[in-house]
């Protein structure tokens, strides 16, 4: 009995819902038991009255007519036999009768504090009349009732009890299998339930059936499994959702831009790290704050706030802002930043921020200004270019219309930059350039305007002239500041500049034609000597239109087939023998006619058709001194010019092997003749050519030796065969002393070198004379031949040759 209540208790605790439906059971049970079983005593109870009460009606109608007799005939022992019969009836303990008119008999003895049930009768004699004798009063005890009734309340109350507990404890043990099992199976399942074990299904202890299945518990237990992969999924897309959103969030704070988020208010609210590290503003110190007015500076913000009032109208009128914002850091450094400002909106397309993107384009704003520089300023001068000048020009004639004043153009060209270029290299050209813008500043006045063409080309405007006179002053001062020298690498020259002149409005009234009519009066200012200027005459478009057509059609000349090689011959002074012969170009053209190298060559050395041209004179004269040999039988060497531009062609050396091999040529009988100006480009290209070209084997000749800037050093530090005395100074051996004596000290300086020496332009007889008695090598000139066409030169060849026996 003590383990009673600790079971009870440990199955409280244990089993709640069992013990409350325990209890339950127990309460309706014994309720509907109480109720069952008092009706069912009362019945009892009723029935065992009525049971008594039809007893006393029996001895009403049984014992009444004979004790009416009995006592009308005075028969005492009868009356008293009569009631002591019904004295013996069960539950009859007492009866009193009551005689007329005043006596009474009593028989039996009513027990103290019993309850009792009663019932009289009248006794009546039946005669002519009925008369009343006297009153019978029988009395029941109800204990037999009321003892009864307590054996019938124990008896059914230990019955009910019994059945109740029994039909209880199996409707427990029905729910503990059926139901509280598997609900305590459900508890312990969702009490270690965890996201760690998601994949754990629910599992109950009861057949898999389809009827367990769509049972309440089988719903439950199928509902917390789906609930269990539905979070099992949910997590998935939660850590998906998660790296997303975190590989977002890293992307906006490792952006290269700055990027702030705003309310709706445009309040700050978020900052990344690199608009911290662009503006030097904590993040944490400005949310809250108005983008516009992050500054202390009162100043900065309301120069800041009607910028970000148009921005906050441009966002809500248009969507979008973007623009360039000079902003302040909080250093007080102003910055260039890049700005893209766009509203935030939910899925109804409402705005609930507001997105600002930065950058700082401090760099870019700088390489704009560069860029911007270098689009309208020569980098090497600093001078406005070819772009700038010709806007300059515009506005000034627009000016000049509006003033009704003139406007003067100058086109200026370096004489001779080309030879400076080739002979001092490129850096002492730059330094010539640079010194020469400054020469021609300096001579303008503010509102002119100098600039550089490109090249050595210069352009000047000089904005509302009366005439054309102060045009010609400034060309003059311009020239006068040109003769004195320029130091270059440590040495002086002396390099002018021609100028031609255009006049606004009675030369020409657009700004192209006036750049052309200059360019046309400086061709002809070169061509009346360089140093000096001229203007623009009407017949100078046609020399210009010429030089033009010229440079078109010589273009197809090669195609065209219209390139000839003449060929002068070379001899031995002393024998005056065929040695070689030096192969000269000419341009017989339709058109133009018979075109000499001094019209043609400098324009293909401007344009650069001078490469192929003389690929084409390399192929032509290699294979001509192979057919010499065929025909005659003698080796007769060739000599070809080479140009500067053509020489310093990157593919220069290969096309001079590629020529021999296919002409078959010996490479000694191939002379180079390169110009003296040439040499002074004291360069490592230079020399590295030089010597490969000797180490091939061909013989290399400076050409007009004594006409540049002869550097006597530069003879013996390349691998030169020949020297050639320029004809100007054979002009003058027999007529001057002077001129003598120079060609003599060449020849003497060539052969000290072990150098051929070769006089060019001999034309007299008296020439050869002096030029056998000083030992020259060889010689050509008119005085031998004039240059001749190819089939000529072979006739004159076969003439001249030595017979052979």
């Amino acid at each position: 009995m003590p383990k009673l209540p600790t079971r009870l208790q440990r199955f409280r605790s244990g089993s709640p819902l069992s013990f409350r439906l325990l209890a339950w059971i127990l309460l309706f049970s014994s309720a509907f038991t109480l109720i069952a079983s008092a009706i069912q005593i009362y019945s009892d109870y009723s029935k065992d009255l009525d049971q008594i009460d039809s007893r006393m009606q029996v001895i009403e109608s049984g014992y009444a007519s004979s004790l009416s007799r009995s006592l009308w005939a005075l028969d005492q022992k009868l009356l008293q036999t009569q009631m002591e019969g019904i004295l013996s009836l069960p539950d009859i303990t007492h009866l009193r009768l009551g005689i007329e008119p005043d006596s009474e008999l009593v028989m039996g003895e009513i027990p103290r504090g019993a309850d009792t049930q009663s019932h009289s009768f009248d006794l009546i004699h039946q005669g002519d009349k009925a008369f009343k004798l006297g009153e019978l009063t029988v009395t029941a005890n109800l204990d037999r009732v009321y003892q009864n009734l307590k054996v019938k309340i124990g008896i059914i109350l230990a019955t009910q009890f019994l059945k109740t507990f029994f039909v209880s404890m199996l409707i427990i043990w029905v729910f503990q299998h059926f139901v509280a099992r598997h609900l305590t199976t459900m508890a312990n399942y969702a009490r270690d339930f965890s996201l760690a074990n998601l994949s754990t299904p629910l599992t109950l202890d009861r057949p898999d059936t389809p009827s367990q299945q769509n049972d309440e518990i089988g719903r439950v237990s199928e509902a917390i499994n789906q609930m269990r992969e539905r979070l099992s999924d949910d997590m998935v897309r939660q850590k998906k959702d998660a790296a997303e959103i975190h590989k977002f969030s890293m992307a906006i704070e490792q952006s290269p831009s700055s990027v702030v988020i705003c309310d709706r208010q445009w309040r700050v609210e978020f900052a990344n790290h690199k608009f911290t590290q662009l503006t030097g503003y904590d993040a944490k110190s400005i949310v809250g704050r108005h983008p516009g007015a992050l500054s202390d500076n009162p100043m900065e913000v309301r120069d800041n706030r009607q910028l970000w009032q148009s921005i906050r109208l441009q966002v809500q009128r248009v969507g979008v802002w973007q623009g360039e914002v000079n902003s302040t850091r909080r250093n007080g450094e102003r910055f260039w930043e890049q700005l893209i400002v766009t509203p935030i909106k939910d899925s109804d397309g409402d705005a609930t921020g507001y997105l600002i993107l930065g950058e700082d384009i401090s760099i870019r704003k700088r390489y704009e200004q560069q860029l911007l520089r270098q689009a309208n300023y020569d980098i090497l001068t600093g001078l406005p270019n070819r772009m700038l000048a010709l806007d300059r020009l515009k506005l000034a004639l627009a000016q000049a219309r509006r003033e009704d004043s003139m406007v003067g153009v100058m086109f200026l060209d370096l004489d001779n930059f080309k030879h400076i270029n080739d002979t001092l290299g490129h850096d002492a050209g730059d330094n010539l350039l640079i010194e020469a813008s400054r020469r021609i500043s300096s001579c303008l006045r503010g509102t002119s305007t100098v600039a550089r063409l490109g090249g050595d080309e210069f352009l000047v405007i000089l904005p509302g002239l009366t005439g054309p006179e102060p045009a010609s002053q400034v060309a003059e001062r311009i020239l006068d500041n040109f003769r004195p020298a320029y130091t270059l690498n440590g040495q002086e020259v002396f390099v002018t500049t021609s100028i031609g002149i255009a006049i606004f409005p009675s030369d020409s009234d657009n700004s192209g034609t006036l750049l052309q009519h200059a360019d046309a009066a400086m061709y002809q200012a070169k061509r009346q000597g360089k140093s000096s200027f001229a203007h623009f005459t009407p017949e100078m478009s046609e020399v210009s239109h010429e030089r033009l057509q010229m440079e078109s059609r010589m273009r197809r000349a090669l195609e065209l087939h219209e390139f000839e090689l003449y060929f002068q011959p070379i001899v031995d002074t002393a024998t005056g023998e065929v040695s070689a012969a030096e192969a000269l170009l000419r341009w017989n053209n339709p058109v133009m006619g018979m075109v000499m190298p001094d019209r043609f060559i400098p324009l293909a050395e401007e344009t650069g058709l001078i490469i192929s041209i003389g690929a084409w004179v390399l192929e032509e004269a290699c294979h001509a001194a192979t057919r010499w040999k065929d025909i005659t039988g003698q080796d007769i060497g060739i000599s070809v010019n080479v140009s500067p531009r053509q020489f310093r062609d990157s593919g220069f050396t290969k096309t001079v092997m590629q020529a021999l091999s296919n002409s078959n040529l010996a490479p000694d009988l191939l002379e180079l003749e390169i110009t003296e100006r040439l040499l002074l480009d004291n360069s490592i290209e230079t020399a590295e050519i030089l010597r490969e070209l000797d180490r091939e084997g061909i013989r290399l000749s400076v050409d007009d030796f004594g006409t540049g800037y002869s550097a006597l050093s530069y003879l013996k530090s390349y691998p030169f065969d020949t020297l050639k005395i320029d004809k100007t100074f054979i002009h003058d051996v027999t007529k001057t002393p002077g001129g003598a004596s120079l060609v003599c000290a060449i020849i003497n300086m060539a052969h000290s070198l072990g150098l051929t020496i070769i006089a060019e332009g001999v034309e007299e007889e008296s020439q050869t004379h002096f030029l056998k008695q000083e030992g020259c090598d060889l010689s050509q000139g008119y005085f031998y031949s004039r240059p001749l066409p190819a089939d000529d030169f072979t006739v004159w060849l076969k003439a001249h040759l030595p017979k052979q026996t």
